[in-house]
């Protein structure tokens, strides 16, 4: 007879390095993105009403939005970074599904982690738009 060995929340149940669980790192990414997002629309829609013209170049507004991008960018990464070490704390696997604390700790790494990965997609996506308009019209 051979005896089935059943995994319980009771056997992973080291403490994540925090007490306090928190969401607002959830938000980080894309909160970083839509920032990007407005701050670099508001850019060129000022640029162009008010410097260039309406079919002026974006010469200038250019730089100004790669230098968001580049900032933006290393933000996201960086919540990236912290939700990777989230996920891949301890030695469990994924998936994250039992009631314990180490799980939601992960789960919530997780979720940044990937939610990190849209943003940064996202606000590459938002920088393109400069690469390929030269111009206000």
């Amino acid at each position: 007879m051979s005896e089935r060995t059943e995994i319980r929340p009771e056997d992973n149940a080291e403490a994540p390095p925090d007490e306090r669980v928190t969401l607002w790192l959830l938000t980080f990414g894309p909160a970083i993105w839509a920032v990007h997002f407005v701050l670099s629309y508001a850019a060129a829609a000022v640029w162009c009403a008010k410097v260039a013209g309406r079919t002026g170049p974006l010469a200038d507004v250019r730089i100004v939005i790669g230098v968001l991008t580049l900032l933006a960018l290393i933000g996201i990464a960086a919540t990236g970074w912290r939700g990777w070490r989230m996920h891949s704390f301890g030695n469990a696997t994924a998936p994250h599904d039992f009631d314990t604390p180490a799980d939601r700790h992960r789960f919530l790494g997780f979720s940044t982690l990937l939610l990190s990965g849209l943003s940064f997609v996202a606000t590459v996506f938002v920088a393109l738009c400069v690469v390929f308009i030269r111009s206000c019209a």
